[in-house]
């Protein structure tokens, strides 16, 4: 995948030691549909296969677990709420989340279904701005209702 990433980008993606530049790839990636379109044609498959895989091999161990948890960040964009029991939405202020992370968020937020739709269509939700405390115990709570 890094070859077609380089085809497709140049080294403008890499950093200095070759990794995949996360960062740099949102920068190119958000400001043209396009490049944006090429590059979920070129992950999306593969991650739904890997999460696929993933799942049916918890389900063939002797003790499976009660609750497997996959983090998707667009899964209501691109359907994939369908292949899960139950959907958990964690959501935080736009300030916050352009804080948070190291990707052209203006760039990014645009293509999203908003917040409050995603919270309607949710099992469970949880505004991220407090403390870590305060996330774990919504996790915890969450934990219990699905395995009990």
């Amino acid at each position: 995948m890094r070859g077609r990433l380089r085809e497709r980008f140049g080294d403008r993606v890499f950093d200095d030691i070759g990794q995949v530049d996360r960062g740099a790839i949102a920068r190119v990636v958000f400001a043209e549909r396009m490049q944006l379109d090429w590059l979920e044609r070129l992950l999306h498959p593969r991650v739904v296969q890997e999460y696929l895989q993933w799942r049916e091999d918890l389900g063939r161990l002797p003790n499976p677990p009660r609750v497997a948890v996959t983090e998707v960040p667009l899964l209501y964009e691109v359907g994939g709420d369908k292949r899960f029991d139950k959907v958990v939405v964690i959501t935080a202020p736009a300030e916050l989340r352009a804080e948070r992370s190291q990707a052209a968020g203006e760039l990014r937020e645009a293509r999203l279904i908003p917040d409050d739709e995603k919270a309607k269509r949710a099992d469970f939700v949880y505004v991220n701005n407090g403390s870590l405390e305060d996330l774990d115990e919504f996790v915890a709570g969450v934990m219990q209702a699905l395995t009990q």
